[in-house]
């Protein structure tokens, strides 16, 4: 989630796809027994992860795999240069919340037409691949946020892990003190404090078609008062998640909220014990809604009909049983079937408030589809400007949501 999107070129995607006749063709005939292969995957584990899994589903349908991995931010821009040279992959890597957009813009094959059968994915992962009705992507594997906790300090102050509002706004006040803080998150003003926000707003009832509504005038109030009482640092304005995380390394927030990815940097934290549980939903027993990171599969409209079958079978059998349990259990994250779940948590136990959380996982263009950037924009807006902009939360959501 938190990599830099190339969000100009990706609004610049409709208008250049059609003016390149929607993607379709290809300048050059490629062997008809390999598919090329473009993703972001550059570094381990998913680097090799994912190429063993090209690599035998390709032995698999019967063809040879030519991939390519370019750096994420420079992917979308990859795209556009394909497709205005008619060179688009046989099969594309998306981040999930892109897949929409460029399906708008005519470059993907549906896969429900090339046969592909999602049946498991869990509701929300779907409806982030699906276009006017079609599947244009399948993702196998996501990734979500939680929260985690320094099992060392809570332990100490007889704190149990907060599963409320009410108790976390109690236990990050009871757990500050000195340069420790109670509770850190990344409100950032980019889509990275949008993704982390996200939980306490729809977990609440809170809509991104419209965000001035009391609910999620409440969540926003909820953040506010943990920085107003002094268990948030000021510095959560800036903060990326990787920042959070290097805070919570090094011993300066009892709490925060981040996803699988940090796995790695925390586990080589010397002496540092570490639990995950979900984040606190508003009361008690209720369902907490969370967006979901990853990456989805799709077959672009290259005009070979013959290889975008080919590519079809291919991304479903990326996305078999197996592999998605092979690639979360080894790249932290937690497949997109649920019925899989117990599998990869017994693998990693780590991974289990994640997993717990996939059947309500909920897509960030799910309502909005191609208008999604600009909500997000707005809610960043929004909670910049109650944190540190002097604004009511109900004032902010209103000119944000009307600005």
């Amino acid at each position: 989630m938190g990599r830099t999107r190339a969000i100009a070129a990706l609004a610049a995607l409709p208008l250049l796809l059609a003016a390149c006749g929607g993607g379709g063709g290809s300048a050059t005939k490629s062997d008809s027994g390999t598919l090329r292969v473009l993703d972001y995957y550059n570094s381990d584990p998913n680097k090799t992860l994912w190429g063993t899994a090209l690599t035998d589903c390709g032995t698999k349908v019967g063809m040879k795999i030519e991939r390519e991995s370019v750096p994420g931010e420079t992917l979308i821009q990859k795209v556009l240069q394909q497709s205005s040279s008619k060179t688009l992959p046989d099969v594309l890597m998306l981040d999930n919340p892109d897949v929409q957009q460029i399906a708008a813009s005519g470059a993907l094959a549906p896969l429900d037409d090339l046969g592909v059968d999602p049946s498991g994915v869990a509701d929300g992962v779907i409806k982030a691949s699906t276009y006017q009705g079609k599947l244009y992507a399948l993702q196998p594997v996501t990734n979500t946020i939680a929260l985690f906790y320094n099992k060392k300090i809570l332990e100490a102050a007889g704190i149990t892990p907060p599963t409320t509002w009410d108790e976390l706004k109690t236990d990050a006040k009871a757990l500050t003190a000195g340069s420790q803080y109670g509770f850190a998150m990344s409100n950032v003003n980019t889509y990275e404090g949008t993704w982390q926000f996200l939980p306490f707003m729809w977990s609440n009832g809170g809509d991104e078609k419209d965000i001035n509504t009391p609910q999620t005038a409440a969540a926003l109030q909820l953040v506010k008062d943990l920085l107003d009482q002094g268990s948030l640092s000021q510095s959560t304005v800036t903060w990326t998640q990787a920042d959070v995380a290097d805070q919570f390394s090094a011993g300066n927030a009892a709490m925060m909220i981040n996803g699988p990815w940090n796995f790695g940097t925390l586990d080589k934290v010397e002496g540092l014990e570490y639990g995950i549980v979900p984040i606190p939903a508003p009361t008690a027993g209720g369902t907490v809604v969370s967006p979901f990171g990853g990456e989805a599969w799709a077959a672009p409209e290259t005009g070979d009909k013959d290889k975008q079958k080919k590519a079809a079978e291919l991304i479903q059998c990326l996305n078999s049983d197996e592999n998605e349990v092979t690639i979360s259990a080894g790249t932290g994250t937690v497949p997109t079937k649920p019925e899989l779940s117990s599998q990869v948590v017994a693998k990693n136990p780590n991974l289990e408030a994640f997993a717990t959380q996939v059947p309500d996982l909920r897509a960030r263009t799910g309502e909005l589809g191609e208008g999604w950037p600009k909500a997000a924009t707005k809610i960043y807006t929004a909670v910049q400007n109650a944190l540190v902009g002097g604004m009511t939360p109900e004032a902010a959501l209103a000119q944000a949501q009307n600005g």
